[in-house]
Formats: structure tokens, C-alpha cells, sequence
């Protein structure tokens, strides 16, 4: 018995150590990309057209870089759906924490989601301010904080008034608003938020990761959200949160400094949960164990898509051989079509 013992306790620990050391390495490194988010052979790619440049008048003196994601089933015949995720730069990045082309790619082919066309939009800067980058996304060199984090209709007008029209100049996207989903991570999910708030004739479907419903534009600023939707008639839209509850906790750079509710990021993102739900609102959520970042995010990212997107018009006919197949690209060489590329 005594050496069984010994063994079991031998084996409890070389199952312990490697738990204890995950969490060690931080809450974050949990999170993995599963094959939704990852390149997958014989699906067709979809082209990312830009950078593109957007003058913008609801800014005077700043641009805004965008790029538009076309997937390999677009048909200029057909009205597209809409994706626009704010902080472009970060959800495009390939070797980042999201890589949103691959979910578009992969979801589309499998009619998990409509056809639909994507933006990646960067905040607003100045044409001598340099481009947000996935080491600093313009907090402290671009228009970010005043555009994402204003609760006013100013960021709805550079995505509904200017994008928009750029966007139906070029493409054939559906005007219906129940066809634009807006998201977002951390400033960019309550900008996602504003804009279908201010907005929701135009956008109905929002995601936000980590979203920043805190006062960091002053006291009474992001975290009066919760209030407002309790207030206000409920509004058409369908939402998808995710947070971690080693979000932001509600202290100065923290390290140090008073417990302030209004700055803690877990807690308002569970209160305005509570307020959507509340209201009767259409809201799905997902509450883990993550930082102030998009690796939870981007690990459910699929998963966020297909819920937003789920009423999406299918054919019950078992004789329909298209509605039954894979959505293959236009061309005819789409299974062996490259990645994502860039150009205008």
C-alpha cells in the first residue's frame, strides 16, 4: 500500500506541475487558435484589397487606413453582407492573436456564414502621425482615444456617413442594416457599440472583446452604458461579449492606486450584460480567465461569427445540391486560389 501511495502521489504531481506552470506563464497562455482560425487546404482565400485611405470630415485633419477583406465567393451580382472590425491592423495580422481572414475564409466555404465582405479599419490620425502597428495600436500616437472612446455620434459618422459610401461605390453590400455586424477589441468593442447604438437603422450585430465600457474619457464616460440601455427603448441589436475576469480589475496602471468600479473592465462589461439582458435584448456572452488582450477573443472569434450571423436564409430542400455543398470560389482554380494577399 505504501509504495501504491508513493506512485499515486508521483503521478498527481507529474500531472500537477505542468497545470501550475501554464498558469505561471499567464492566465492568456490558455487560449489557443483552433483550425477555424488557421489556414485549411482546399478552402479558397479570399483577397484583402488596400491599405486604402479614408478623408474624413467628422475629424477635420485626420485619415482613416483601411483594408477590404473580398471573399473568393463574392458575385458583384449578389448583395454581400457586411463585417467591420475597428483596430484593423490587429484582427489582419497573420501571426496575431485573431488572423479574422482565416475565420472569414473558413466559415464562408461551410455556409456557417453568409458571403460576406469585411473591413479592418484603424483609428483616425494625421497624415505626419505614424500607423498603428501590433505593438502600439494609437493610444498614445493617433486620434484613438477621442474617437473610440466619445459616447457621441461623431465615430458612427466616419463608419456609417464615410466608409459606407466608399464601400458601396466599390462593392455590392446589402443596405440592410440586419447585414452590417460592427466589432471590436478593448476601445474598439465600445466604438462597435457606439456606432450601432447611434446608429442601429444601419448596424445590428456587434462583437466586442475586452470591451473598455470604463471611464477613460472622464467620470461619467464609458461605464454609463449599463444606465443608458436601461433608460432608453430596447434597440435592434444583437450582441457577443467576451471578457476575462483578469480584465483590467479597476486600478491606476494596475500596480497600485484606489479601487475605482468605473475603471474596473470585468465588472462593467458584466453589468452591461445585465442591463442588455434586462432589456430583452438578443446578447450571448462568454466570461474566462483572460487578460486585457485578444487571445480569448480570438480563440471563440468563429464561434462569435456563427452566433451573430445564425438567421442567415437557408433552403430546407433536399434536392438543393448547392445549398448542400461547399461554397467554392468563382473561379474555377478556387481550391488551389493563394492566401490572402495584398493589393489595390
Amino acid at each position: 500500500m505504501k509504495c501504491r501511495a508513493s506512485a499515486l502521489i508521483g503521478l498527481a504531481a507529474a500531472v500537477l506541475l505542468p497545470i501550475a506552470s501554464v498558469f505561471a506563464a499567464g492566465e492568456d497562455d490558455f487560449y489557443k487558435l483552433g483550425p477555424d482560425s488557421l489556414v485549411q487546404e482546399g478552402v479558397p482565400h479570399g483577397k484583402l484589397v488596400g491599405p486604402l485611405t479614408l478623408a474624413c470630415e467628422a475629424y477635420p485633419g485626420t485619415q482613416h487606413t483601411y483594408w477590404v477583406y473580398v471573399p473568393a465567393q463574392y458575385d458583384s451580382a449578389k448583395p454581400a453582407s457586411l463585417m467591420v472590425l475597428n483596430d484593423g491592423q490587429a484582427f489582419i495580422d497573420m501571426e496575431g492573436s485573431v488572423r479574422a481572414p482565416n475565420v472569414l475564409d473558413n466559415l464562408i466555404f461551410r455556409r456557417e456564414i453568409p458571403v460576406m465582405v469585411g473591413v479592418f479599419i484603424n483609428p483616425g490620425r494625421r497624415p505626419d502621425q505614424p500607423e498603428p502597428n501590433p505593438k502600439e495600436w494609437g493610444d498614445r500616437t493617433t486620434n484613438r482615444p477621442a474617437e473610440y472612446n466619445s459616447l457621441n455620434d461623431k465615430y458612427p459618422r466616419v463608419i456609417v456617413d464615410e466608409l459606407l459610401p466608399a464601400l458601396y461605390k466599390d462593392y455590392n453590400i446589402s443596405r440592410d442594416g440586419e447585414q452590417h455586424g460592427i466589432g471590436g477589441t478593448s476601445s474598439g468593442g465600445i466604438a462597435a457599440f457606439t456606432v450601432a447604438w447611434e446608429r442601429p437603422d444601419d448596424f445590428r450585430k456587434v462583437l466586442t472583446i475586452v470591451g473598455s465600457f470604463v471611464d477613460l474619457r472622464g467620470a461619467g464616460s464609458g461605464s454609463t452604458y449599463a444606465d443608458k440601455v436601461l433608460e432608453a427603448d430596447r434597440k435592434p441589436i444583437r450582441m457577443f461579449m467576451v471578457d476575462g475576469r483578469n480584465d483590467h480589475r479597476g486600478t491606476i496602471g494596475q500596480s497600485g492606486g484606489a479601487y475605482s468600479q468605473n475603471r474596473d473592465w470585468f465588472y462593467q462589461n458584466v453589468r452591461l450584460k445585465d442591463a442588455l439582458v434586462k432589456k430583452g435584448y438578443d446578447v450571448n456572452y462568454t466570461w474566462g480567465i483572460g487578460l486585457h488582450g485578444q487571445k480569448q477573443g480570438g480563440a471563440i472569434l468563429p464561434e462569435m461569427m456563427r452566433w451573430l450571423w445564425r438567421d442567415q436564409v437557408v433552403s430546407t430542400d433536399p434536392n438543393d445540391k448547392a445549398e448542400r455543398a461547399f461554397r467554392r470560389s468563382s473561379e474555377s482554380s478556387s481550391a488551389e486560389a493563394s492566401p490572402a494577399t495584398t493589393g489595390n
